[in-house]
């Protein structure tokens, strides 16, 4: 679940069976969360529960001090971070990895992927729409995926709800599904109901694996 902005919603999101937390770093999105604050989330969450850091395009040195600060377990990277940036942070900020997001749409090519498979553990797929570099709320064509030739697990992003979820993994059977705006009240307040539907579909779907 990205877009964490307070305990509540963390505890919430937990113990119905997210295994993974976002915290968005990026001052202008209407979900951006201080450093500090993050933290102050981070500290009451039970052990084996993953923190994601979204950045974009920001200085190598302060995504370092955040992912420090706030105990970050991975670096999700939205802008136009190339191989070497990701290799930076993947080396400096060790334990901690890092996954490169990409907004899908026709331009995309394999050769846009490859290049990054040696210095990241995973690959979000969101949407592309113009102007903007993520949480459209937006799906994109699934069918655009099988061309990519993704050498790293895949984490499906996009316009992701109760309604579409169980589709959506059925399609196109990614390592993990990254979900937001579709289980909110408003942009940083989750919507607990929907989170627990969603939570229900996710593992219907599992079971039909």
């Amino acid at each position: 679940m990205c877009g964490t902005t307070n305990i509540v919603d963390a505890r919430e999101a937990v113990y119905s069976g997210v295994d993974a937390l976002g915290f968005i770093f990026v001052e202008k999105s209407p979900r951006y969360i201080p450093a500090q604050k993050a933290g102050e989330v981070v500290a009451c969450l039970p052990p084996f529960v993953d923190r994601v850091g979204v950045f974009i395009d920001r200085d190598v040195q302060e995504v370092l001090e955040i992912i420090l600060e706030v105990g970050l377990t991975y670096a999700q990277l939205h802008g136009g971070e190339d191989p070497s940036y990701c290799r930076q942070i993947a080396r400096m900020a060790a334990p901690c990895k890092v996954i490169k997001a990409f907004r899908v749409g026709l331009e995309n090519r394999a050769a846009d992927f490859a290049r990054y498979n040696d210095v990241v553990c995973g690959f979000l797929l969101d949407t592309y729409i113009q102007g903007q570099a993520g949480g459209t709320g937006q799906v994109f064509d699934w069918r655009l995926i099988e061309g990519l030739d993704l050498q790293r697990p895949v984490i499906l992003a996009g316009g992701l709800r109760p309604e579409n979820i169980l589709e959506a993994i059925r399609m196109v059977r990614p390592f993990g599904v990254d979900v937001n705006s579709g289980v909110e009240v408003t942009p940083g307040i989750k919507d607990h109901q929907k989170l627990h539907e969603l939570i229900d579909q996710v593992r219907l779907a599992d079971s039909r694996v």
